[in-house]
């Protein structure tokens, strides 16, 4: 496969571990996945000198399918709030946490290498007092090639929301580190809301943005999913960052094992070995012919029956056509109820996969 773009996907996911999971198994067709408010959960405790319960060892969302980004905690109260998942398939690109560069829980600023060219990506969360803001106003940072700055930037202004009619003076820095990035505001192709409220009185608004090189003719705008939020308040946003032409091996064709495609490619090779003519082999130009003609044959068998498949660091995912089901059924309704089904349809499944999985490898042993 030849990518010519790569796809980047970025959402405030409200420290929801389901959510992370969820846009995990689903976004296989995108290429990067940038998060903000990543959820941090304790994992099991560990032997501690100084605590006799042990101390508690704290870790987010991984998946085999993604490699993650994510700045290594100070200190108990130094865990990152902004994390960058790339799909394992673009692994060729070299990317990188570039924290010698920016060293901050808010920010993590991502490079990439394409047509021996570094480039980077910029993901940045902001909390109410914009602490991530002024650590860039105060950090003399000259990068070059920064393709996209994106994230939750918590600031409301007529710039980017109609629906607001002041200038807040903290945009102007932002606009001011926006342009020594040579970024500009990206303008949405479906102009709407980016974070919903569920506060009586207060209104939705437009809080998380893109910024995009703008010396680029190629970039274009960006779009926000508004279908796709599930249960964050803030809505997901997308965009196609156009890259140097790249092969990239994405898939691959396989056949499982006793499945009805396997038993069409035995039975397609054995009838047309039973018709091959080999009864004047009697040279070994006709040898060769021969054994070219059996190659052919199982060539055409495996192309007419092997099924095309993502590759990946597992064959078989835990999210089955039942949690697929149930989150449809969520996105269209949008309700809390069923919302509560989803997870627990999650929950099941997922224990069941995994009882599945520690009683295969017990078989083994």
């Amino acid at each position: 496969m030849i990518t010519k773009k790569l796809k980047i996907f970025l959402q405030n996911v409200c420290k929801n571990s389901l959510n992370v999971n969820i846009l995990l198994e689903t976004l296989a067709h995108f290429d990067i996945i940038l998060i903000q408010e990543l959820p941090w959960s304790e994992i099991h405790k560990i032997p501690s000198t100084s605590c006799c319960e042990g101390k508690s060892l704290m870790c987010t969302s991984h998946h085999p399918n993604w490699i993650s980004f994510a700045r290594i905690p100070l200190d108990d109260k130094d865990f990152p709030r902004i994390i960058a998942y790339i799909n394992i398939c673009l692994s060729s690109l070299c990317f990188l946490l570039c924290k010698d560069i920016i060293d901050h829980r808010d920010i993590s600023l991502i490079s990439f290498f394409n047509n021996n060219i570094c480039y980077y990506i910029l993901n940045i969360y902001f909390d109410s007092s914009h602490t991530a803001l002024k650590y860039l106003k105060d950090t003399e940072v000259n990068i070059n090639n920064m393709v996209l700055m994106t994230g939750n930037f918590n600031i409301r202004d007529s710039l980017w929301d109609l629906s607001f009619p002041f200038h807040s003076p903290i945009s102007d820095n932002l606009i001011i580190i926006a342009d020594s990035f040579d970024l500009a505001l990206s303008t949405p192709t479906n102009p709407c809301p980016t974070r919903y409220s569920d506060t009586a009185g207060k209104f939705n608004s437009v809080i998380d943005l893109i910024f995009l090189h703008y010396r680029s003719s190629e970039l274009d705008h960006h779009t926000i999913l508004s279908e796709s939020r599930l249960s964050s308040d803030h809505t997901p946003l997308s965009i196609d960052i156009p890259i140097f032409e790249k092969i990239i091996q994405t898939s691959k064709l396989t056949l499982a094992p006793k499945s009805d495609h396997e038993i069409a490619f035995i039975k397609d090779i054995i009838s047309n070995f039973k018709i091959l003519n080999m009864s004047n082999i009697e040279d070994i130009s006709k040898l060769e012919q021969v054994v070219n003609q059996l190659r052919t044959i199982v060539d055409q068998a495996w192309m007419k029956n092997a099924k095309k498949s993502k590759i990946s660091k597992h064959s078989k995912q835990w999210l089955s056509e039942e949690c697929k089901w149930s989150l449809d059924n969520y996105r269209s309704s949008k309700s809390l109820e069923n919302w509560k089904k989803f997870k627990k349809t999650v929950k099941d499944v997922k224990r069941s996969f995994f009882d599945d999985k520690i009683q295969e490898i017990t078989n083994k042993s």
